[in-house]
């Protein structure tokens, strides 16, 4: 069973914050900046010659990012579970974006796979699964960030170092990175093939 109702929460968050990093439940364009960069640090320096899946891609914005600072990868795909979302972003970005639950479905294969926040209301089981998904479609790695800590959260999903050390044994993951304390609550983390 779903921690939240995913449509509600974020339907609710566009009708108070409109089309904004606030929209899609980040604290402020500005946190959502950091994630952007963190995420940037564990891929490539140059993307140009890489195919890049989105995977909750929400408006489009790590696309936005991507272009802003000449990152722009062979290919992009946004991948979101809500249509609101999906729609947003292909107009947004004018971008292929497809509408996938990947807690339950594998995306397309891509060199690499991105998430950023996607995974913070999801269930440790729909975490699992999604993470799972995600790094069997890349073939160079998936990078993602996520809460971190012990917090017991009814709304929230939080993982530890521990648990996250655990799922890359799990899937067999050839190396781990990690990048944190750049937001409190906050950690970014490569899982490379």
């Amino acid at each position: 069973m779903p921690r939240i109702d995913s449509e509600t929460f974020y339907n609710s968050a566009i009708k108070k914050h409109g089309y904004t990093p606030e929209g899609v439940c980040w604290l402020s364009a500005a946190h959502q900046q950091i994630r952007f960069e963190t995420i940037a640090q564990l891929l490539p320096k140059k993307l140009n010659s890489y195919t890049l899946i989105d995977a909750g891609c929400g408006f489009g914005d790590f696309y936005t990012y991507l272009q802003n600072n000449a990152k722009l990868p062979q290919q992009y795909i946004g991948i979101d579970a809500l249509q609101t979302m999906c729609n947003a972003a292909k107009q947004r970005t004018q971008q292929k974006i497809i509408q996938l639950d990947l807690t339950k479905q594998t995306p397309p294969l891509s060199d690499f796979i991105i998430c950023s926040g996607a995974m913070n209301v999801l269930t440790p089981f729909e975490t699992m699964q999604f993470i799972q998904n995600c790094y069997k479609a890349s073939r160079k790695g998936f990078i993602f960030n996520i809460l971190y800590g012990e917090d017991s959260s009814q709304t929230y999903n939080y993982l530890t170092k521990q648990r996250l050390v655990s799922i890359a044994k799990e899937l067999y993951v050839s190396e781990v990175r990690f990048e944190e304390d750049y937001l409190q609550s906050d950690i970014t983390v490569g899982f490379y093939k």
